[in-house]
Formats: structure tokens, sequence, C-alpha cells
């Protein structure tokens, strides 16, 4: 019985359907696409430079799926293109500074 009494309860406050305490609700960023699954490219080359830089930072780190909104295969495909267009020397293991 006082379980009853505590599901009719929560029904009757403000602000239970789907709203924190404080009233506000959380902002939920809708999921990106991958943009390779998009175009249905089949093969990331690493001698495409212009594509590959839009994913690696200015310090030279790779940029995680979250930022990119990749899926985890073509995430792996990209980190390896990416890992031998640095050793070709393509692309610079680091940002270059300046003393």
């Amino acid at each position: 019985m006082a379980r009853d009494m505590r599901d009719n309860g929560a029904e009757s406050e403000p602000g239970a359907a789907g709203e924190e305490a404080g009233g506000r609700r959380r902002f939920i960023r809708p999921p990106r696409l991958c943009q390779f699954c998009a175009e249905k490219a089949t093969h990331i080359d690493y001698k495409q430079i212009d594509l590959i830089k839009r994913f690696v930072t200015e310090q030279g780190r790779i940029r995680s799926r979250r930022q990119t909104g990749n899926c985890a295969r073509h995430q792996r495909i990209l980190a390896r293109a990416v890992k031998r267009a640095r050793h070709i020397a393509l692309l610079p293991f680091t940002a270059s500074r300046m003393r």
C-alpha cells in the first residue's frame, strides 16, 4: 500500500515528466552522422592530405570520434591513414614551435 502512495505522488509532482530537480531540461545533442558513411566512401587514402587535416588538431593529435562524429570503423581507417601520412612526412607528428 505504501508503494502505491509513492507511485501516485510521483505522478502528481510538477516537473516529474523528464525534468531534473532544478526545473531545467538537459540539452542532448543529436548524434552526428559519420561523414564517410553518408558519402559511402569505401577507402580513406593517406595521400588525401586536405581531407585528413580536418581530423587532426593544431597540436597534431587525431581528433576523437565524439568530436568528429565518425563511426568506429571509419575512425580506425582514418587513424591508420593519419599515421601513414605522418610516417611518409606528408603530415607533421607535432605542431612546429617557434623559439
